[in-house]
């Protein structure tokens, strides 16, 4: 029997003012270092977490969002974006950053990780996964 579990963490939130999307992404990064089956949903203001080109030194805060690139190396690979969410903040999947991974299985191949499901998708997604984190 398999000690893998498959995890769901969900994005709802805009990426700063509150710590809850930095907690996100080490959460994911640890779940990831210990080889279980992690995805990411970014939904509502969630999205803002993907956009490239973030600057925060406005509000005087890290910028987090490069880590984002990161997750592939991790084995992080299924990364949902909910294609309503987008589309009610006036963003497209081109206003995104371009997060890929490497599949070993196809002489290491470079592939998109974001994948853009609608909200009929994401809750089929939803409804396989084990364990699941809202953020």
């Amino acid at each position: 029997m398999s000690n893998i579990k498959k995890f769901m963490y969900v994005n709802r939130r805009a990426p700063y003012g509150t710590i809850y999307a930095w907690e996100s992404l080490e959460v994911v990064l640890i779940g990831a270092a210990f080889e279980q089956d992690v995805s990411l949903a970014f939904i509502d203001d969630g999205v803002y977490q993907l956009v490239k080109g973030q600057d925060t030194a406005g509000i005087g805060m890290k910028n987090f969002s490069p880590t984002y690139a990161a997750l592939g190396d991790y084995e992080v690979t299924k990364i949902y974006v909910e294609k309503e969410s987008l589309e009610e903040r006036g963003l497209t999947l081109d206003d995104l950053q371009h997060l890929v991974w490497e599949d070993e299985d196809d002489d290491w191949a470079e592939k998109d990780s974001i994948r853009l499901v609608s909200c009929a998708e994401l809750a089929q997604v939803f409804a396989e996964q084990e364990v699941m984190f809202n953020f």
